[in-house]
């Protein structure tokens, strides 16, 4: 069969050319779930937390743990909106149960982090 070079295709007509679209999917917001200093929650309490809800190591909880006594807040983590929203509400959660005024925040974060 014979090309036809106008059309790009046999010279029947019997076949098309179909061009699919690719969507690119956009990555999820990123939020950074973020503790706040204060004074009367031990810090103890703190790096327990760390540990228990973030599932960071003792040595990496204490150093984050004096970094946000220190500065007056720390990153704890960054996750999908879903994830640092269930983070969130077991850190309060938690303070809550064990009778400490412990507070988290979730702040947007960049597209880098």
């Amino acid at each position: 069969m014979a090309e036809d070079p106008q059309k790009g295709g046999p010279q029947d007509g019997g076949t098309q050319l179909v061009t699919e679209r690719r969507t690119r999917l956009k990555r999820p917001n990123r939020y950074k779930v973020v503790l706040l200093n204060d004074d009367y929650t031990p810090m103890e309490f703190v790096v327990w937390l760390l540990v228990t809800v973030f599932h960071r190591s003792e040595a990496d909880s204490r150093r984050l743990m004096l970094q946000i006594h220190t500065k007056g807040k720390g990153v704890c983590g960054t996750y999908s909106h879903d994830v640092a929203r269930t983070k969130l509400f077991q850190v309060q959660s938690l303070a809550e149960k064990n009778g400490h005024p412990l507070q988290a925040v979730l702040e947007a974060a960049g597209p880098e982090e």
